[in-house]
């Protein structure tokens, strides 16, 4: 560091007594030898020196000298150090230290939370140990590490967590071993966090036992595998922290389901209805199938077909005038050649909307969210309707080119413009991995594990308090 110094030093000395005078206002009411020769550098020349020399020299300089201290804690130089040395988007880290580093009941106003000093968030975020992130969805399982940029493996889900029939602890076990193996790690050394698919809607009695059951079934499990410390949040609030917001409504494209799931603060409102569409992933690939099998188009395997699907289908913005145009596209499949689709390419999105075109009897996936919409205004849960007018979309299914904006343009149509102004529909941000990105962006707070997750401890003290 002393080197650097010493030729930035050199590389500034030669400036002008003018340059020096002007630039002397930028001093911010050090004195005049509050920090010995480096007086006579320009403050954006000592800021750039910080930045250069690394957040670990420049905590040193801050411990030379009051004055120093007081230039090294400048907001600004550590949002860069934030902004430059982690995996993370910085507006990530702003929203989930703003919005979430208190912990689970989330702070209603933004306005309570008080200032951050940003070297601090540093420090901790740095200290803050490695977690594994096991992201459960009903279809596939994407784990990994919380301070990799992606999720470091993925397989089918073999867990079916909506049944809560005996013997689920044994299931449970036998599900998170296989991943822990997978991974090679010891369960003893990190924390976990566990996204798990939102199952049992309704805010019955019975709805309420069987989530407390699979909850109290999960920390269990993790428990006894000597885990130190879980934190399990369905993926439907996953989806919304990753998009960056604590309020909205998640359109989650299950495997086998679509769930319309109503969030205020990081909680569920059950109370104002989480709507079930009978269409999932699985269906959508199923017509896809149909729609090649009637024009003769030969496959071998499913998994073709949920390439095809993945890679070609998107949704139009109009149906109907989508035939008049060549939508013929194709895509060469591992080990099965070349494969060309025309307008079995849109017919298969357009299953969310016209769920009748595969003989299912259910309400189009627009209808359902204008539902859900509509449900919450009438709740009037608080003085300000824009809580609910961010709709968020999930899974893989959901990452249709075109999906959102036609969800949004169908809304538009069914709602009065009273309740839909300012209503906008929001693309998966991470893709496929969504939920798992808002495990991860939880698992890397500079409070975590101590505002997030549960001890065995605690646990066994108390089963009430389960975050989800």
């Amino acid at each position: 560091m002393a080197t650097l110094l010493k030729k930035v030093w050199e590389s500034v000395s030669t400036r002008s007594v003018l340059s020096l005078e002007m630039s002397s206002s930028d001093h911010r009411g050090f004195d005049e030898s509050s920090l010995g020769e480096f007086d006579r550098i320009p403050m954006d020349i000592l800021m750039n020196i910080l930045k250069l020399s690394g957040p670990k020299s420049a905590a040193k300089m801050g411990m030379l000298c009051k004055s120093w201290r007081s230039l090294v804690s400048d907001n600004g130089l550590w949002v860069f150090f934030l902004q430059n040395q982690l995996v993370e988007p910085w507006d990530s880290i702003l929203f989930g230290e703003t919005k979430l580093a208190l912990g689970y009941p989330l702070e209603s106003f933004s306005s309570q939370v008080m200032p951050l000093s940003f070297m601090e968030v540093y420090s901790k975020r740095v200290a803050v140990p490695g977690s594994v992130i096991i992201d459960g969805g009903s279809g596939y399982c994407k784990f990994g590490w919380s301070k990799y940029d992606c999720p470091s493996g993925r397989s089918a889900t073999f867990l079916e967590f909506g049944n809560i029939e005996s013997p689920l602890y044994s299931r449970l076990r036998h599900f998170f071993a296989t991943i822990y193996g997978r991974m090679r790690v010891k369960t003893s050394l990190h924390p976990v966090v566990v996204s798990v698919p939102l199952c049992h809607y309704d805010d019955t009695e019975s709805a309420k036992a069987s989530r407390q059951q699979l909850k109290e079934a999960i920390h269990s499990v993790l428990f006894d595998m000597n885990v130190p410390s879980v934190c399990a949040v369905n993926q439907a609030t996953l989806a919304l922290y990753a998009a960056r917001r604590t309020s909205g409504i998640v359109v989650n494209i299950g495997f086998q389901v679509t769930s319309i799931v109503p969030i205020l603060h990081g909680k569920v409102m059950r109370k104002v209805g989480v709507e079930v569409v009978g269409l999932g992933a699985l269906k959508l690939t199923g017509h896809l199938r149909e729609l090649m099998q009637q024009n003769n188009i030969r496959f071998e395997s499913m998994y073709t077909v949920r390439a095809l699907k993945e890679n070609l289908c998107y949704v139009a913005q109009d149906y109907e005038a989508e035939f008049s145009k060549d939508t013929r596209a194709s895509y060469e499949a591992n080990g099965e050649g070349w494969f060309t689709l025309s307008k079995e390419r849109f017919q298969t999105g357009e299953l969310l909307f016209r769920p009748s075109m595969a003989g299912v009897r259910a309400m189009g996936l627009h209808e359902a969210v204008a539902l859900c919409v509509d449900h919450c205004h009438a709740a009037e849960l608080t003085c300000d309707d824009s809580w609910f007018k961010t709709v968020v979309l999930s899974g893989g299914s959901a990452c249709l080119p075109g999906l959102a904006e036609r969800l949004q343009k169908e809304l538009y149509g069914l709602l009065p413009s009273s309740i839909s102004n300012g209503l906008r529909v929001i693309p998966p941000p991470y893709g496929a991995d969504t939920a798992w990105f808002g495990a991860r962006l939880i698992s890397n707070l500079s409070t975590f594990p101590d505002h997030w997750c549960i001890t065995k401890k605690q646990f066994r003290k108390s089963k009430l308090n389960l975050i989800w």
